[in-house]
C-alpha cells in the first residue's frame, strides 16, 4: 500500500527526518496489545507487520538516503513509549537513526504542534490524529505553497536532534 509517506521516501536523494509527539499511537494496534500480554520480540526476529515499512526504509538507506527518527517523550513514559523503544531494534535495524528527546528537555524550544516527515528539507507529511492516536488524515505540505513551514520543520527538527539521546543510550523513566 502506498501512502504519501512511502512515496517521499520513495524519492527521497538526500534526507528522510520524522518527529514524533505524542506518548501514544494507535490504541487499537494489535502488536501493542500482544506486548501488554508479555509478548517480547528478540533481536534476531523480522516480524511481518514490519518490513513493509523496514523494506521501504533500507531501499532508501541504500540510495544513500539518511533516515532519522526523534521522539519526544513525556517522562515517566507511557507504556506506549515502553512498546516503541522496545521494537526500535527494528527501525535500526532498517537503516534508521532513533534519538529519545524529554519532553521536559524542550520547554523553551518552538516545537511544531504535529507529526510530521520531511524530504530532503522540502516537502512535508504532517501527520494529524485522533485523541487516542490513531491516524486521521496525513497533509502533504509543499515547499512552493507554504516555504516558511518547511523552513521551520527543518530548522525545529535540527534543534532538537542536536540535544537527543541516541537510541543506544536511552532508558525510559
Amino acid at each position: 500500500m502506498t501512502t504519501p509517506t512511502r512515496d517521499g521516501l520513495a524519492k527521497a536523494a538526500r534526507t528522510a527526518v520524522h518527529l514524533e509527539m505524542r506518548d501514544a499511537y494507535g490504541a487499537s494496534d494489535p502488536e501493542f496489545a500482544r506486548w501488554q500480554k508479555g509478548h517480547r520480540y528478540q533481536p534476531e526476529e523480522r516480524p511481518e507487520w514490519f518490513w513493509g515499512w523496514g523494506d521501504a526504509v533500507q531501499d532508501a538507506f541504500a540510495r544513500g538516503v539518511v533516515v532519522r527518527r526523534l521522539r519526544i517523550v513525556s517522562e515517566p513514559v507511557t507504556d506506549y513509549i515502553k512498546y516503541e523503544h522496545h521494537v526500535t531494534f527494528l527501525n535500526l535495524a532498517a537503516g534508521e537513526e532513533v534519538r529519545w528527546l524529554r519532553r521536559s528537555a524542550i520547554r523553551a524550544l518552538p516545537v511544531p504542534a504535529n507529526d510530521f516527515w520531511l524530504f530532503d528539507g522540502e516537502r512535508a507529511v504532517v501527520n494529524h490524529f485522533s485523541g487516542d492516536g490513531e491516524i486521521v488524515r496525513r497533509e502533504i505540505v509543499e515547499p512552493a505553497a507554504e516555504p516558511d513551514l518547511v523552513a521551520f520543520f527543518d530548522s525545529a527538527f535540527d534543534s532538537l536532534w542536536d540535544i537527543a539521546t541516541p537510541h543506544q543510550e536511552y532508558e525510559p523513566e
